[in-house]
């Protein structure tokens, strides 16, 4: 299927690929943190992540971890935690004709930042 909005496009098919990562990254980040997560959840929310990302343009691949380490460690009625970029662990492998990308976001702990970056 040809891409109708290629024509806005001044690059390479490789700088698309890295910029359809790039948007897909944010999205996720933007989109998902401040959610509330538990352990009862959290697998669920991986998923929901994931499928959501998947549905997106030349999206290849996505896989979504977040770090539970974190929720235990509010208890009671009105403790839960919401999400946060430092539990997030995403891959995802983006295609734009002939380009391949894997882009990842992850925290960084020397940077105490959750990254967005090309893996290759």
């Amino acid at each position: 299927m040809p891409d109708i909005a290629e024509q806005f496009f001044n690059c390479s098919d490789r700088e698309r690929a890295i910029f359809e990562a790039g948007i897909k990254l944010g999205t996720i980040y933007h989109q998902y943190v401040g959610a509330p997560v538990s352990l009862s959840n959290l697998q669920s929310l991986e998923e929901a992540i994931r499928q959501s990302v998947l549905v997106q343009p030349f999206v290849d691949e996505a896989s979504v971890r977040i770090n539970p380490d974190n929720i235990n460690r509010h208890k009671g009625t009105y403790k839960y935690i919401t999400l946060t970029g430092d539990m997030l662990d995403v891959s995802l492998s983006i295609r734009y004709k002939g380009s391949k990308v894997k882009a990842r976001l992850r925290y960084i702990h020397e940077m105490d930042y959750p990254l967005m970056y090309l893996e290759d």
